[in-house]
C-alpha cells in the first residue's frame, strides 16, 4: 500500500530561521541521539501536549480534525518539541495534480494521506538540527503508529508553512518536496472564503510505489511531472529522435567556409597586419579540419601552404599581436549564447604529457590524464555551463616553483616567460582568472574539482555572491552534528593544554563511510539520456560540518553524494543555503562536469593537446584558438538549430570537416612535400651537429 502524509507544521517565529532553535536551557544535553519521541495520544501526557502547544505555537491549539496522533519529544524527561498528524485537506489542486488522481480515486483513498498539523520547538531549547531530526524520526514510525491506531496505511504526508513567518527550513532539510503555494482560501461551512494568507505546500512520499497502486500519473507541470524521486537533467532533457535530425542541404554546409571567415574577421582588431589575420584563419581552419595531427607543420602541409609553416610558427611565438584582446572579445561575443543567472563557472586543471624538458612550464608533476606523476605541462582552465550549453573561457599555464630558480633563468628567457611573472599556486591562478570572467558572465554557482575543493582558504576567497559546488576526496572527514570544542581542563599533570579539541564524543566520519549508509535520504535521479536510455544514479544531500585538523568548521555545508550505475561515487561540498531545494543541488551537480566534456571535445576533435609549441605566448595562443574553435562550433549549432535541433558538437564538427578537409595530393604535390621535409630535416641536423661540435671542443676532442 502507498500512503501520503501532508503536514501543517509551524515553528515558533523567533527561531524559524535556524532550524527551529530556541533559548538554551542549562542541563539539557545537546546530543540528538538523546532525543526520545513519544506518542502521547490517549495518555496522561496528552494534556501536557495540549497546554504546551496552546502556549507556544503561533496558531495556538484547537481540536484536530479526523484521525489524529500527537507526539512529544523529550530530552532527559524534559519536553523540547511537540508535533501532531491529523486529517489532510479535502481538496488541494496542486497536491492532487502531483498525485494525478481523479476526484473518485481521491475520495476513495484520501484516508491514506495525513497532515502535519502542528510542529513547535519550545523556547527553552537551543540545539542545531533538532527540528529536522525529530521530523525524520517521526516519519520513520508514523506509518506503523497510524496503522496500529486506525488500521490504515499512510502513503503520503503534507504540510502548510506560513511564508510570512517561516521559511520551511525543517522540511527542506528533511527532503520534503515543495509543490507551490495555496490560493488563500479557507473552508467556512460548505463554502470557501478568501482570506489572502497563502502558505507554502510541502509533501513527503512514504510509499514509493504510490503511482503503481493508484494506477495514475502525476499531472503537475514542471520538474514534478515525472514520477516521484526521478528528476531529469535540464541540460540534456531531449530524447534522441532520428526523424528530426537532418534537413540540411549541401549549400548550407558549403557556406560554412564563409561563415568561419566572417567569424574570425571579428577579431581583426587584435592584429597589426593583414598577414597575421591570414595566418590565424589558416590555424583555426586546421584545428577544425580532419587531419590527424594538428600542430603547425601538418596544418601547413595539408592546407597546401608549405612555405607558411615557418611564418605560422613565428606568428604563434614572436609576432606582436594582442591575444589578450582576442580572449576578451571571445568572452564578450559568447555571452548572449551561454550566459544565464543560474549558470555555473567551472574551474579545472588539465595536463598535457611532454617528453622533452625545454617546453615552458614542463616538469614531473601529477598528470590527471595518466593518473600518476609524469613529465607534463599543466594549465588552469575556466569554463562556463548553463542550460544553453558549455564552453571554455580562459586559461593560464601553471609554472612549477622550480621554474623560478636561478638554474631556469636561461630557459625562462628562451621560452619568453614574462619577466614580471612570479610563482603562483593553481588556486591563486584560478582566483585571478575568475575575477576576469565574472566581468562578463553572470552565474549562481562556481564548480571545481577536488584539487580546489579541498582547500578551505580557497573556498573562503571565492566571491560571496555565488555558491560553490566543490568536489572532494573520499577520505574527507565530517561531523554530522557540531561538537563542543574547547581547551581541555588541566588535570594536574604535565603541561597545561593550550590547543582546542573536540570535548564531546561526536564521531568523525569519512564521507565514503556515509555513502554506504542506507539511512541517508537517497533519491533516484536521471543524469540525462545516453545511447541506451536514461543514465540513472542515486543521490543524497545532507548537512555536515567539515573537519579541519580534527575540529569542525564554524558553518555547516551540504554534502552531496552521487552513486552512478557503474558504481563510481562522487562527493561534493556546497555552501548553498540550508533552504536550498534538492533539485537545485541536483542541477548544480550536473553542471559541474561539462568542463570535462570541453576537454574531451578539445583533445579529440580540435587538437588541444597536439601542439608542439615551447614558448609561453605560443602555448596561450594555441589554447585561445582552441577556445575559438569551440566557440565557432557553438555558432554552427545555433545556425542550424531549427533544421537540426539536436545537433551535437561532434556532429557540428563533422559538418565543418567536410569544408576544411584534407586536400587531394597530386604527384607533383607529393614530391614538393618530400623536398620540404628533407630540407627541414637537414636544417635541424646541421643545428644539432653545431652544438655537439662545440661540446666536443670544450672537452678537448677533435671533430
Amino acid at each position: 500500500m502507498h500512503f501520503f502524509i501532508f503536514t501543517q507544521v509551524e515553528v515558533y517565529p523567533l527561531w524559524s530561521g535556524a532550524l527551529m532553535n530556541s533559548l538554551q536551557c542549562p542541563g539539557i544535553s545537546n546530543k540528538l541521539h538523546s532525543v526520545a519521541l513519544e506518542c502521547v495520544s490517549g495518555t496522561k501526557s496528552e494534556v501536557l501536549w495540549d497546554d504546551l502547544v496552546a502556549s507556544h505555537h503561533y496558531l495556538g491549539y484547537k481540536k484536530l480534525l479526523g484521525h489524529r496522533l500527537k507526539y512529544l519529544a523529550f530530552i532527559q524527561e524534559r519536553p523540547v518539541a511537540a508535533l501532531s498528524w491529523s486529517a489532510p485537506a479535502l481538496t488541494l489542486k496542486i497536491r492532487d495534480q502531483f498525485i494525478g488522481w481523479s476526484d473518485t480515486i481521491r475520495r476513495q483513498y484520501l484516508g491514506h494521506v495525513a497532515a502535519n498539523s502542528r510542529f513547535v520547538i519550545f523556547p527553552w531549547v537551543n540545539m542545531p538540527n533538532l527540528g529536522s531530526y525529530i521530523l525524520s524520526q517521526n516519519l520513520k514510525r508514523i506509518r506503523k503508529d497510524w496503522m496500529q491506531a486506525f488500521h490504515q496505511n499512510l502513503w503520503l504526508v503534507e504540510s502548510f508553512v506560513d511564508s510570512r513567518h517561516f521559511r520551511g527550513t525543517v522540511y527542506k532539510a528533511s527532503n520534503w518536496t515543495f509543490l507551490g503555494t495555496t490560493k488563500g482560501y479557507t473552508k467556512t461551512g460548505s463554502t470557501y472564503t478568501y482570506h489572502g494568507r497563502t502558505k507554502d505546500i510541502y509533501v513527503y512520499v512514504l510509499e514509493p510505489k504510490l503511482w503503481d497502486i493508484l494506477g495514475c500519473t502525476s499531472t503537475l507541470p514542471g520538474p514534478y511531472a515525472k514520477q516521484v524521486e526521478e528528476v531529469t537533467m535540464s541540460l540534456q532533457s531531449k530524447q534522441w529522435n532520428p526523424d528530426i535530425f537532418v534537413e540540411l542541404d549541401p549549400d548550407d554546409i558549403t557556406k560554412l567556409a564563409d561563415v568561419l571567415t566572417e567569424f574570425h574577421h571579428q577579431f581583426s582588431s587584435c592584429f597589426q597586419r593583414c598577414e597575421q589575420e591570414k595566418h590565424g584563419l589558416g590555424y583555426i581552419s586546421g584545428l577544425l579540419s580532419n587531419i590527424d595531427s594538428k600542430s603547425i607543420e601538418p596544418i601547413a602541409l595539408e592546407l597546401g601552404k608549405i612555405t607558411s609553416a615557418r611564418t605560422t610558427q613565428l606568428f604563434m611565438k614572436d609576432s606582436p599581436w594582442k591575444h589578450e584582446v582576442m580572449l576578451d572579445t571571445h568572452q564578450r561575443m559568447i555571452v548572449p549564447h551561454l550566459s544565464s543567472p543560474q549558470g555555473m563557472i567551472t574551474i579545472d586543471p588539465s595536463e598535457f604529457p611532454k617528453k622533452g624538458k625545454k617546453s615552458v612550464g614542463v616538469a614531473r608533476q601529477y598528470c590527471g590524464r595518466l593518473g600518476k606523476k609524469e613529465n607534463c605541462q599543466s594549465g588552469v582552465f575556466i569554463g562556463y555551463t548553463s542550460e544553453k550549453g558549455h564552453c571554455l573561457l580562459d586559461c593560464q599555464l601553471y609554472m612549477p616553483e622550480r621554474w623560478f630558480d636561478a638554474d631556469y633563468q636561461n630557459l625562462r628567457r628562451e621560452t619568453l616567460v614574462p619577466e614580471d611573472l612570479c610563482f603562483q599556486t593553481k588556486q591563486e591562478i584560478a582566483l585571478g582568472l575568475l575575477k576576469n570572467v565574472t566581468q562578463h558572465f553572470s552565474a549562481r554557482w562556481i564548480g571545481m574539482d577536488a584539487a580546489f575543493g579541498a582547500d578551505m582558504d580557497f573556498l573562503q576567497a571565492l566571491p560571496a555572491d555565488m555558491y560553490y559546488f566543490a568536489d572532494i576526496k573520499a577520505n574527507e572527514k565530517v561531523f554530522l552534528q557540531k561538537p563542543e570544542v574547547g581547551v581541555p581542563e588541566y588535570q594536574g599533570q604535565g603541561r597545561p593544554p593550550t590547543k582546542e579539541r573536540v570535548l564531546s564524543d561526536h564521531k568523525l566520519y569519512e564521507v565514503r563511510e556515509l555513502a554506504k549508509s542506507k539511512d541517508l535520504p537517497w533519491r533516484r535521479v536521471s543524469l540525462g539520456e545516453g545511447a541506451k536510455g536514461p543514465l540513472l544514479a542515486q543521490m543524497a544531500c545532507i548537512r555536515v560540518y567539515p573537519s579541519r585538523d580534527g575540529l569542525p568548521c564554524d558553518q555547516p555545508v551540504w554534502l552531496v553524494i552521487r552513486i552512478q550505475e557503474d558504481g563510481k561515487v562522487k562527493y561534493s561540498f556546497s555552501n548553498a543555503p540550508e533552504t536550498t531545494f534538492f533539485e537545485e543541488l541536483y542541477q548544480a551537480s550536473c553542471m559541474r562536469y561539462p568542463i570535462e566534456q570541453c576537454f574531451e571535445e578539445g583533445k579529440s576533435y580540435l587538437g588541444m593537446d597536439d601542439y608542439e609549441h615551447r614558448s609561453w605566448p605560443a602555448w596561450h595562443r594555441h589554447m585561445i584558438y582552441v577556445m575559438l574553435a569551440q566557440h565557432f562550433l557553438i555558432l554552427v549549432q545555433k545556425r542550424f538549430e531549427k533544421k537540426t535541433p539536436e545537433l551535437t558538437i561532434p556532429q557540428a564538427k563533422r559538418l565543418v570537416q567536410t569544408v576544411f578537409t584534407m586536400r587531394s595530393l597530386t604527384r607533383e604535390g607529393t614530391i614538393e612535400i618530400l623536398k620540404y621535409i628533407r630540407k627541414r630535416n637537414h636544417i635541424a641536423y646541421r643545428s644539432h651537429r653545431k652544438k655537439r661540435e662545440a661540446q666536443a671542443r670544450s672537452l678537448g676532442l677533435d671533430v
